[in-house]
């Protein structure tokens, strides 16, 4: 490894954990850093948000070396608060670096790790939750057929829930609905009676407090009063999402998953929604970007397409991809769940145990990795 330059870490960036060893100071605000000529910082959100001025002063200098490190979003996110901040341009000129969660524009000089893959068994409470990861695969005769979480209204979230709930799908899934706006994308056509099926609100709807995580259960959580976004007050601001409850799992065959990126890039980005099945070895389908299935495989895990049709990950066409995903659904739900879990089970193993290799080789060979982005754009 390259000698390490002077390094000045945000202690709530992503990456603060990984390159501790290698700083020579962390820092909670950057009005407390000491600026030092050819020295390197790495900035988190709220640190820029705060810091702003300052942080693009130096950047402009040229003479220091500026990263902004949110790793929690990648692909098109990323983009869309690099537009937001407006801190585009500065970016795409090289004088900021960015470490993200998933590629890029490659215009933008961009770090990747996989934040959520590799935070998801940091918490304790889903270590605990991992220990009954066999008793999925010896419940028979499940309540539900399938796992269906969602919390901000998204396009294809949308799209999803109101094909299933036509389909009489819906009923058969254990589901959630957090954020009931309406969500109307070019992206989308679905109109019935003469109305636009994406411009009505959902039904909000969290889990029972029997398949909730302990914390976010009654009486903690109290009444709902706001009707149009759950998710804020479910979780009391917490990150609330990355919980396991095995429960959840247990009673269901498979996680039809929604991630977060969909339709506005071709760029995969892997957050907590893919990991927690992962994690709990649950079988799943997911509506993603295409060519999502290829960059997880390409990861080393494995997918079920022996046992699922995933060739809508194919599919350029969004609102065509969510259509066969639905169809899909539908031929799994008809078919002997016993049987198909069975038949999981060696592959939903095999990702547990990856996941924990995928977590400590990441981990391990980031430091190296960073220090070579750096000395690439010096």
């Amino acid at each position: 490894m390259q000698k390490t330059p002077r390094l000045f870490v945000d202690r709530f960036s992503e990456v603060f954990d990984i390159l501790q060893p290698y700083a020579t100071d962390c820092f909670y605000s950057f009005s407390e850093v000491p600026k030092e000529t050819g020295a390197v910082y790495i900035v988190g959100r709220q640190n820029l948000l705060d810091h702003m001025p300052d942080f693009c002063s130096m950047a402009h200098s040229e003479q220091y070396r500026m990263i902004f490190c949110n790793a929690c979003e990648g692909s098109w996110t990323l983009e869309s608060q690099l537009v937001q901040l407006r801190i585009d341009q500065i970016v795409a000129d090289h004088k900021i670096l960015l470490i993200g969660g998933a590629a890029v524009d490659p215009r933008y000089p961009c770090l990747i790790i996989d934040y959520f893959l590799t935070r998801i068994m940091d918490f304790s409470e889903n270590r605990v939750a991992q220990e009954k990861t066999q008793e999925i695969f010896d419940r028979r005769h499940k309540p539900y057929k399938f796992l269906f979480l969602n919390g901000r209204a998204r396009p294809h979230r949308k799209y999803l829930y109101e094909r299933l709930r036509r389909s009489d799908l819906l009923e058969s899934s254990l589901y959630t609905m957090l954020d009931a706006q309406p969500t109307v994308v070019r992206h989308f056509n679905f109109v019935e009676n003469d109305i636009n099926v994406m411009a009505t609100s959902s039904e909000l709807r969290r889990l029972p407090d029997y398949y909730e995580v302990e914390r976010y259960r009654e009486p903690h959580f109290g009444p709902i009063t706001n009707r149009t976004y759950l998710k804020q007050e479910l979780f009391r601001l917490e990150w609330g999402e990355i919980y396991l409850e095995p429960r959840a799992y247990i009673d269901t065959y498979f996680s039809l998953v929604t991630e977060t990126v969909c339709a506005e890039s071709t760029l995969s980005f892997r957050t907590e929604k893919i990991a927690k099945p992962l994690a709990m070895g649950h079988p799943f389908i997911v509506a993603s970007t295409p060519g999502f299935y290829k960059d997880l495989r390409d990861l080393g895990f494995q997918t079920f397409d022996h046992l699922i049709d995933e060739s809508f990950d194919q599919i350029d066409n969004v609102q065509s991809r969510m259509d066969r995903i639905t169809e899909v659904v539908a031929d799994l739900c008809d078919q002997d769940l016993d049987d198909f879990l069975a038949a999981c089970e060696p592959i939903c193993k095999y990702n547990q145990q990856h996941l924990d290799q995928f977590t400590d080789r990441t981990r391990r060979d980031f430091p190296e990795r960073f220090f070579q982005f750096l000395e690439q754009h010096g």
